[in-house]
């Protein structure tokens, strides 16, 4: 089994958030600039149209095209009731053995075709209302198509999740044990180490909205979403409780830092999202946990800017004999030198969590950044 991690993640608990909302299709947005939003507040809405439905009309009643339309009871563009007779045969004499075209649908008769004697009704369009996701303000309204919601507080980037949007308070475990699932209903589960199918399946059960640890088992990942993912994975497979990975795949415990500040959450209210993008245009999991309170000069700045490799920068070392160790960067010699394997490397000191100071190739290590 292999491990596997994806740099540059954001640990930051005083971070400035900003996401942008959008619709799938052009509609009404509900908000304007400056309004206050919760998770669950409607900022915009639209209609999908409804699916087309084909009926073989003429098939069915053993008639022509022509002969359809002149049969027709509803026009084009009329509404129609499931079960409703659209068109029936005159029969013989005008009362034996007649037949009845029903509407297999609710919806509008879309169209009806002379040529080929079809039919086509469309179901009723479907209401889609995009909410807020997190509390914050509305900074910049999108016309027709959403918002770019911002807020302040902690944002915990992962690897890898599954199971879309999902909002609950936090109940941090100290370990994944479902003992203390008993107060999981609604809420986000947070334990520090592995995630076993079996504990998250507990977890699912007991009405969790999510599930976050420091890594899971491919096979638990298959049995939990009943299938192999591929490269084209998004994070919105259809399951029970979100889940999301902080580390990586394989048996990794969550970063001692992740840990502590998800620990000094607990209890409080959050916003996750499992959507993940591994190919063009990279999308993270996340876990959001708004504080209002902070100024912006409390803020830790611009994030971008904190992916410079620099003395100070906090690292996460990437191959054996330290794999997986978080890391404080000490010196960064300009001259390359050899290592032990006879490459000349440029290369980096660092610290890890506990003291022990090691040197490393540069290209062995991430940026965590926050």
């Amino acid at each position: 089994m292999g491990t596997a991690y994806t740099p540059g993640l954001t640990v930051n608990d005083r971070a400035l958030i900003r996401k942008t909302r959008r619709l799938p299709l052009k509609g009404e947005v509900l908000v304007a600039v400056g309004d206050h939003v919760a998770p669950d507040t409607p900022i915009a809405r639209t209609e999908l149209p409804g699916e087309v439905i084909l009926v073989r009309a003429a098939e069915r009643l053993g008639v022509q095209g022509d002969e359809l339309l002149r049969l027709l009871r509803r026009q084009v563009g009329e509404a129609v009731e499931k079960g409703e007779v659209l068109a029936e045969t005159p029969g013989l004499f005008g009362r034996f053995f007649k037949t009845q075209l029903e509407s297999p649908v609710e919806g509008t008769l879309e169209t009806a075709t002379e040529r080929t004697g079809n039919l086509t009704i469309r179901r009723p369009p479907k209401p889609v209302v995009l909410q807020a996701y997190l509390r914050g303000t509305v900074a910049e309204v999108i016309d027709g198509e959403g918002a770019v919601i911002e807020s302040r507080g902690a944002l915990v980037q992962g690897i890898f999740g599954i199971g879309g949007e999902r909002n609950g308070e936090l109940l941090v475990l100290a370990a994944p044990d479902e003992a203390g699932l008993d107060g999981a209903d609604g809420r986000i589960v947070v334990v520090p180490g592995q995630v076993s199918a079996a504990f998250y399946r507990a977890a699912a059960g007991r009405g969790a909205a999510a599930v976050v640890g420091g890594s899971v088992l491919d096979g638990d990942l298959r049995d939990i979403l009943g299938y192999d993912i591929g490269v084209a994975i998004t994070g919105e497979g259809k399951v029970d409780a979100a889940l999301v990975v902080t580390e990586g795949f394989g048996d990794v415990a969550m970063a001692d830092r992740t840990q502590a500040l998800l620990r000094n959450l607990d209890g409080r209210e959050a916003s996750l999202s499992g959507a993940t993008q591994i190919r063009a245009g990279v999308i993270r999991p996340e876990i959001i946990v708004p504080d209002l309170t902070l100024s912006p000069d409390q803020l830790a700045g611009d994030a971008a800017a904190a992916q410079t490799l620099d003395v100070g920068a906090h690292i996460r070392l990437i191959r054996e004999p330290y794999f997986g160790r978080l890391a404080t960067v000490t010196e960064l010699p300009p001259e390359p030198v050899e290592i032990d394997t006879g490459a000349v490397v440029r290369v980096l000191g660092a610290e890890l969590e506990g003291g022990e100071r090691v040197t490393v190739p540069r290209a062995n290590v991430e940026i965590v950044v926050g």
